[in-house]
């Protein structure tokens, strides 16, 4: 992909948490997802690409979408060649966090070369994230317990401590009762599997996995990052209504015991990787304003280049005399 393309990437993952930033603590939800949504899109359509969304905004929420097969970008309307491009947003992932200003809400990003990632459905999935300390230890076909034992093994360390992050969900009751018998400690959230698959493969977090049901377009966007940090996400597509099993099987869909290896979610050779923090969390630091300017946290992260990097953006307000510093 080429540079303008990358710098641009991060230029609407930044946009689109600043928006959504704006309305953080509000209560409305819907709304800040809205704006996020709204603040990508016009971000996207400025690139010079033609591009598709396959991982779109959330059907489940009914909330404003940009939705599965929308075109962006300016190749659709210019008589220029350029680049095809799918792409997999999250515009607000935790928009319960950003409207009650907790932790770990963060917009996210990823793109790669027509083909390079998987159209997946948007029904529920069973997954286990890992850094590259743990990739080749684990298996979703293995039992917690034994998957822990590994990820023990790979650390060096005892099961006792590890960290694993999982959503306080009722489906996930045998999940938790399985991890505390094994002896790990749990770190239980609210909102934001993607945000906390993503502090488990980047050290320092205190967090060495993440395990199990939650979106499966969440799972593809987790993926992506896991390609660029050297991770592994597994997946299997888990259907917890009669809807979601008509739709798997409406898309093709058939064997619901395939699991699903980083490698087939997200295939791409040239695959980017976005998030900005929309508020604080284990991983970034949320969007913050301040007389004459605003200031965003980024991960990005490229395949091609092997490139992770860390961004700290100041955004100065038009007409600002803001002195910028340091530290």
């Amino acid at each position: 992909m080429e540079s303008s393309l990358e710098i641009g990437f991060l230029r609407v993952s930044e946009k689109a948490a600043i928006a959504a930033a704006r309305t953080m603590g509000y209560g409305k939800r819907k709304y800040s997802d809205q704006v996020a949504v709204e603040s990508m899109r016009e971000e996207l359509n400025r690139l010079k690409m033609r591009g598709t969304v396959v991982i779109g905004e959330g059907e489940r929420d009914k909330a404003p979408m940009l939705y599965v097969g929308e075109p962006l970008g300016r190749g659709w309307t210019e008589g220029e060649i350029y680049p095809e491009i799918d792409i997999a947003v999250d515009p607000l992932e935790g928009t319960n966090l950003c409207a009650t200003g907790s932790a770990n809400s963060i917009a996210v990003l990823a793109a790669s070369e027509k083909g390079g990632l998987l159209n997946a459905p948007d029904v529920y999935m069973d997954k286990i994230v890992v850094g590259p300390t743990a990739a080749d230890y684990v298996s979703l076909t293995n039992s917690v317990h034994e998957n822990l034992n590994q990820i023990a093994e790979a650390f060096q360390r005892d099961v006792d401590e590890l960290t694993i992050v999982v959503l306080d969900r009722e489906r996930h009751h045998d999940l938790i009762a399985q991890i505390r018998e094994a002896g790990a400690r749990i770190k239980l959230i609210t909102d934001g599997d993607l945000s906390a698959g993503i502090a488990a493969a980047v050290r320092g977090t205190g967090i060495h996995a993440a395990m199990g049901i939650g979106g499966a377009p969440e799972g593809v966007l987790t993926a992506a990052a896991m390609r660029c940090l050297n991770g592994r996400m597994q997946g299997r597509l888990k259907p917890l209504e009669k809807w979601q099993e008509e739709r798997l099987k409406s898309m093709g869909y058939v064997d619901g015991d395939k699991v699903y290896d980083t490698a087939e979610l997200a295939s791409g050779n040239d695959i980017i990787f976005c998030a900005t923090g929309v508020t604080d969390g284990d991983l970034l630091r949320g969007v913050r304003f301040f007389g004459g300017g605003i200031r965003t946290s980024s991960l990005f992260m490229s395949l091609k280049t092997n490139n992770i990097r860390f961004v700290d953006t100041i955004h100065r307000e038009e007409g600002s005399k803001l002195a910028v510093s340091f530290g």
